[in-house]
C-alpha cells in the first residue's frame, strides 16, 4: 500500500531523509479514487529562490494558491508552472540553457523538448505571476502571441541560462490530471516586473523556506521544497555532471529514483 503523508510531514524537521530505491510518501486525497488511464504530459515548474541580506537569514520561496476551481490540486500552493504548448519550441530566445543543465534535461528528452521545457516554465511564470526572466533581443518578434504581450513586444526574450535544472516528478496514475514535470530553479535576483496575481494563482507571496510547511502543499511540492533546502545547503559546482531525483510510479510503487 502506498504511503501518504501531508506536505507538513514531509518537511517536518525530524522527517526521516528519503534514499533513492525507497517508496515515496503521495497524496492522500487521490489514493483510492479512479480516473481515465492517461499519458503524463511534459510540464516544467519554476522555483525562484530569494537569498536573505543576512547571510544567516532563512532563503523564501515564490509559491501561489491554485484556484479552487482546479480538478487538479485545488487550494493548494504550489510553484508557478504548467504544461508545455507546442509553440513553446518556436519561441525565440535571448541566451540559450547552459550546457550542463541542457544534458541534465535530455538524458529524458530531445534537445528540442529539453529548449521548449525551459521556455515553458518561463512563460509559466510570467502568465501566472507576471514576473520576467529574459535578457535583451534584438531580433523582430512580428506577432507577438498572445501569452508573450508584455515580454517579447518589450524588446526581451527568455534567458535560458539563468535555469538550472533539479528534479523531475511524473503524477501517479488514477488522477485527474498527469504530468511529466520538470522542476528548474532561479535566483529572485534576475527578476524583472512585479508581482501579480492570475486566474491560475492568487495570493502569490515569498515564503521562508521553514514556514512553508504551514501552508496547504502538494507532497511533491514538499519534497521538491526539501531538495531545495539541501541545493541551498550544499550549492553544486557548476559544470560538474550530477544526478537528480525523478519521483516516479513503478509497479504501483511510488519511488524516488536518480536520473
Amino acid at each position: 500500500m502506498a504511503k501518504t503523508a501531508t506536505a507538513a510531514e514531509v518537511l517536518a524537521p525530524d522527517a526521516p531523509e528519503l534514499k533513492v530505491g525507497q517508496e515515496r510518501p503521495v497524496d492522500a486525497v487521490y489514493e483510492g479514487q479512479k480516473a481515465p488511464a492517461m499519458k503524463p504530459r511534459d510540464a516544467a515548474t519554476l522555483i525562484i529562490v530569494r537569498k536573505p541580506n543576512d547571510p544567516a537569514g532563512m532563503p523564501e520561496v515564490l509559491l501561489g494558491c491554485r484556484d479552487a476551481g482546479h480538478a487538479f490540486m485545488p487550494n493548494r500552493y504550489v510553484f508557478p508552472g504548467g504544461r508545455v504548448d507546442p509553440a513553446d519550441a518556436r519561441v525565440p530566445v535571448a541566451t540559450p540553457l547552459r550546457a550542463e543543465v541542457d544534458e541534465r534535461l535530455r538524458r529524458a528528452a530531445s534537445a528540442q523538448k529539453a529548449r521548449a521545457l525551459a521556455i515553458a516554465a518561463i512563460r509559466e511564470t510570467f502568465e501566472e505571476t507576471g514576473l520576467i526572466i529574459g535578457e535583451a533581443w534584438d531580433g523582430a518578434s512580428g506577432a507577438v502571441d498572445k501569452h508573450w504581450q508584455g515580454f517579447l513586444d518589450q524588446g526581451l526574450a527568455p534567458a535560458l541560462h539563468h535555469l538550472d535544472y533539479i528534479a523531475r516528478a511524473v503524477t501517479p496514475p488514477g488522477r485527474p490530471r498527469r504530468f511529466n514535470a520538470r522542476f528548474m530553479m532561479t535566483d529572485a535576483e534576475v527578476l524583472k516586473g512585479t508581482i501579480k496575481d492570475s486566474s491560475e494563482l492568487g495570493d502569490i507571496r515569498w515564503v521562508r523556506l521553514d514556514e512553508a510547511q504551514k501552508l496547504p502543499l502538494p507532497t511533491i511540492t514538499g519534497l521538491i521544497l526539501g531538495e531545495v533546502g539541501r541545493l541551498i545547503r550544499e550549492p553544486p559546482v557548476i559544470g560538474v555532471p550530477r544526478k537528480i531525483p525523478l519521483f516516479k510510479t513503478i509497479h504501483r510503487k511510488h519511488m524516488l529514483l536518480e536520473e
